[in-house]
């Protein structure tokens, strides 16, 4: 099993090395053979070869069974263009890799119930998934750029423009993704889009009711994003899985990191329709805080235990790490994002050696 390792930049490096070690621990307590091999992405990448994503890593990218990824992105690269960027290296391995699908559970454990600002008895149990469509959109959009107006409110000033599409097939197999995730949870799939303002999110609505055809065991119900926005704050545990186009989950899925108390709890999965996928922690680099050893790095961790579920055929092996986190939980260790009175503080790499400690 080849496992491509993608630090990246500001703590990525920090959170991915407690991430090894754990997987490290796993492959000895299971016995698997995980071969991993690291390279350079992001600005890191950009510093050392003038692009965010080197042939080499991308080719390494392809060639291995998944990706275990850090972060990207640091505010001294603001003014690069565009394409040099080093957010551009996780849009160039979703296109290159055909990443369609991401996955982010958003589950509140009980002893981060107070960590959360929403009222305990709003989050208390909370297991909410939401799958978002992530190679379509107007994050891929064409035609884009940056051209004088001929019409709308000022003609002849500047105006940047992108473009919003959806394709049928593309709707179709994310569908597809979200109704059999929904079969084996609660059976209850609510869609997400903004079919009152915008064509495509109406060509979404459709194909997805005609999908539903195909479910008749799972509860569909459509829901306009800016209520989806609401309801996930007033009545979160109403919901069950989520599917929603590349924008809007972008944007849901990180409010539904902060139900769960810290958005360094929350582990993604974005996979193709072989099973290959990229794994990543959902919150960014945050580059005020690089190198002080204060993140956290369990969303990392548990996106190596969805790793070994989805990609590796190991869920054993992810059960243990996940039933790992939630011991050392239960001990009372917490990292600062997530810490409260009565705790225990720890550094980065002490919770990775709790982990790797309580995996027995």
């Amino acid at each position: 099993m080849k496992i491509a390792i993608l630090p990246g930049d500001g703590i990525g490096p920090e959170i991915i090395a407690e991430a090894v070690k754990v997987l490290n621990a796993i492959a000895s307590k299971f016995n698997l053979s995980l071969h991993m091999q690291h390279a350079d992405v992001g600005g890191a990448a950009y510093e050392k070869h003038g692009h965010p994503l080197p042939p080499a890593t991308l080719q390494l990218a392809q060639e291995s069974d998944a990706v275990l990824f850090g972060a990207v992105g640091d505010w001294k690269y603001d003014k690069l263009e565009r394409h040099l960027r080093p957010e551009q290296a996780i849009l160039g391995l979703r296109k290159a890799l055909g990443l369609y699908a991401n996955l982010r559970p958003a589950i509140c454990y009980k002893e981060l119930v107070n960590a959360s600002s929403l009222k305990p008895e709003l989050i208390a149990g909370l297991d909410i998934l939401l799958i978002r469509e992530l190679t379509g959109d107007i994050y891929f959009g064409t035609p884009r750029g940056r051209r004088t107006a001929v019409d709308g409110h000022f003609p002849g000033t500047e105006e940047a423009f992108d473009t919003m599409r959806y394709s049928r097939p593309e709707i179709e197999r994310i569908a597809h993704t979200a109704f059999q995730a929904a079969q084996k949870r609660g059976k209850r799939l609510t869609s997400v889009d903004k079919n009152n303002v915008l064509e495509t999110s109406q060509l979404w609505k459709d194909v997805v009711c005609e999908i539903a055809q195909q479910y008749p065991d799972v509860s569909l119900d459509h829901m306009l994003v800016d209520n989806a926005a609401m309801q996930l704050v007033k009545e979160p545990k109403k919901f069950d899985v989520i599917v929603t186009g590349n924008m809007f989950g972008d944007i849901l899925s990180d409010e539904a990191a902060m139900l769960t108390g810290s958005i360094g709890m929350l582990p993604s999965a974005s996979l193709n329709d072989k099973n290959q996928g990229l794994y990543e922690p959902s919150h960014g680099s945050a580059p005020d805080i690089a190198g002080k050893q204060i993140a956290n790095p369990l969303a990392t961790i548990l996106s190596a235990a969805m790793m070994l579920r989805f990609s590796l055929g190991q869920p054993q092996a992810a059960d243990c790490i996940e039933q790992a986190v939630q011991k050392v939980l239960e001990q009372g260790l917490r990292t600062a994002d997530i810490y409260s009175e009565g705790c225990t503080r720890v550094n980065t790499a002490q919770m990775g050696d709790a982990v790797v400690a309580a995996l027995g």
